[in-house]
């Protein structure tokens, strides 16, 4: 029987692996090892204490003569800069870094509300300083309240852009934003049951709920401050808003909404319509469902669905959607960590295919690789950071911040495939490039161009493994903390096959002591690379 009863055992090195690739973009030995001796409720709460960030603010070094700088804080209109797709990729940088320096749940949850909230960064959000104040509203809920969020994001200067908004007036409406509030932001619209009828709101809610955000347009100067948030955000255009009542479906039991002709009215019309929707048992599973996708499984069966699912929807609508108790519920929970239940058929421990997101982030962390300081050694920083982001993420199906529509990326939604969108062959090759390019310091995905840094694996080894001098405990150490589960000895000889090239064991004992006694890296550097090029590139590596 699948089971929400929390686990209270030690989690021990193969659970901590587990809980951290699900909960955290940063995974390195000491956290590993840390986390082992932890409960996953302490695990939890350990990454739930509030961080800083170690990057405080986006820098641009450009234009030389003059640099634009903390651009993102500047007085000046957004508008007013240039080189706004840079930008918009300097501030994605800023939230990589970030993510990557942090042993934090909020950077997974912030990017969640982004799967779920969809904003295109390149596609139609406006300027780059929008663009930081969307990541910094998702951000500012990440351990918030998601009802709340979907009020707050309808002003938010990205959302009213990205989804047309902004050109939503009474007398010339734009139903776009509505449509994807409602079938995929919050309640979606449940199996069809006539033309414009679906199980959970018809056309005609549509068009009513565009009357409710008519009127709500982007303030470009960012002079208005949201007081809860203290973010920029939209305005209101009184004389732009449909003054009457909007009168929904049988979907909602016919309820009006009282048309307002105030900016304090129109924010309440806005309000009872966000209530009215989350009042509904359908949004509290969709998010619920969004949420065990994101951080469980992409497929369940009705056990599942009966079990996790909706007594997860039931509590999410009793809290009136706060986030946090209900992710840390799943997330201490047996069913998340393969107790509840004997059938090996189902395992979620090493389930899902790695977003290259994820896959990145987690070797560069693991493999100990020194990521150039963004604000002293900008020009480093960058032209490492645009490997990563408009090499290998692009190449790998990954348009970080910037998925190709409104519906997010194809692993989050698109059956029967899901996570499995991640891996075929349009983005094998730039997966396996990976590694090799962290290694060489060359962009072997792309231009072969240098990307600033690399990987020094002696002396990664020599910090991290115990028994580096032993082939096989070499081997054991490294896929233990490597891949879900642990591999087989005849796994393990494969991999020592390729370290040995076919000598025996004490060929590499005696240019390991060589090493470490006289610094001579010329051997234990060749076989070090192709080692881990090997088993960074294997089927078990790309699970988690």
């Amino acid at each position: 029987m699948e089971s929400l009863n929390q686990f209270t055992q030690v989690l021990g090195l193969r659970r901590a692996k587990h809980f951290l690739r699900r909960t955290s973009f940063n995974f390195t030995s000491e956290v590993l090892d840390d986390f082992s001796k932890l409960t996953p409720e302490e695990a939890f709460n350990k990454l739930t204490l509030q961080q800083n960030n170690k990057w405080i603010e986006p820098y641009d070094p450009l234009p030389t003569s003059a640099p634009d700088g903390n651009w993102t804080s500047s007085t000046k209109k957004p508008t007013d800069f240039s080189g706004q797709s840079r930008k918009r990729r300097i501030v994605t940088s800023w939230w990589w870094y970030n993510a990557i320096t942090q042993n934090s749940l909020k950077q997974k949850l912030t990017f969640f509300l982004h799967t779920s909230f969809t904003v295109s960064k390149d596609g139609g959000a406006g300027t780059s300083t929008h663009f930081f104040d969307h990541l910094r509203l998702l951000e500012h809920y990440a351990f918030g309240n998601i009802k709340a969020l979907s009020k707050k994001i309808t002003f938010d200067n990205a959302m009213l852009d990205y989804l047309d908004n902004t050109k939503n007036n009474a007398n010339n409406p734009n139903e776009n934003y509505a449509r994807e509030f409602l079938e995929l932001f919050t309640i979606l619209k449940g199996p069809q049951k006539g033309s414009g009828d679906y199980t959970n709101y018809t056309e005609l809610d549509i068009q009513q709920t565009a009357k409710v955000f008519s009127g709500i347009k982007t303030q470009v100067d960012r002079s208005l401050i949201d007081t809860d948030t203290n973010l920029p955000k939209g305005r209101i255009v009184i004389n732009q808003h449909e003054k009457n009542d909007k009168t929904f479906s049988d979907a909602f039991n016919k309820q009006i909404i009282k048309g307002q002709n105030t900016e304090a009215g129109i924010e309440q019309e806005l309000d009872d319509f966000v209530e009215m929707i989350f009042s509904k048992e359908a949004t509290a599973i969709s998010f619920c469902r969004k949420l065990y996708r994101f951080f469980i499984k992409s497929e369940w069966n009705d056990e599942v669905e009966n079990s996790i699912i909706k007594p997860l929807a039931t509590e999410l609508k009793n809290g009136n959607y706060e986030i946090l108790p209900i992710v840390k519920k799943l997330l201490i929970s047996k069913h998340f960590f393969d107790v509840s239940d004997s059938n090996p058929s189902d395992e979620i421990i090493g389930s899902i295919i790695k977003s290259p997101l994820q896959l990145i982030s987690e070797t560069i962390s693991f493999l100990k690789l020194e990521i150039p300081d963004p604000v002293n050694n900008s020009g480093e920083f960058y032209t490492f950071f645009n490997f990563i982001h408009s090499s290998f993420l692009a190449a790998s199906g990954m348009n970080l911040w910037s998925p190709d529509s409104v519906a997010g990326y194809p692993a989050h939604y698109q059956e029967p495939d899901f996570d499995r969108h991640w891996f075929s062959s349009n983005t094998v090759l730039a997966r396996y490039k990976m590694i090799e390019s962290l290694i060489t310091g060359r962009n072997k995905v792309g231009n072969n161009g240098r990307i600033q840094v690399s990987i020094h694996l002696p002396s990664f080894v020599k910090d991290t493994i115990k028994n580096a001098s032993d082939p096989i405990e070499l081997i054991t150490e490294l896929s233990g903390y490597l891949y879900p589960e642990v591999i087989s000895e005849e796994r393990k000889n494969y991999f020592a096959e390729n370290l040995l090239e076919g000598f025996p064991n004490y060929y590499w004992t005696s240019a390991w002591v060589a090493y470490t006694n006289g610094g001579d890296d010329t051997i234990v550097k060749s076989r070090l690379d192709s080692l881990i090029i090997r088993m960074v590139n294997t089927p078990e590596y790309q699970l988690m």
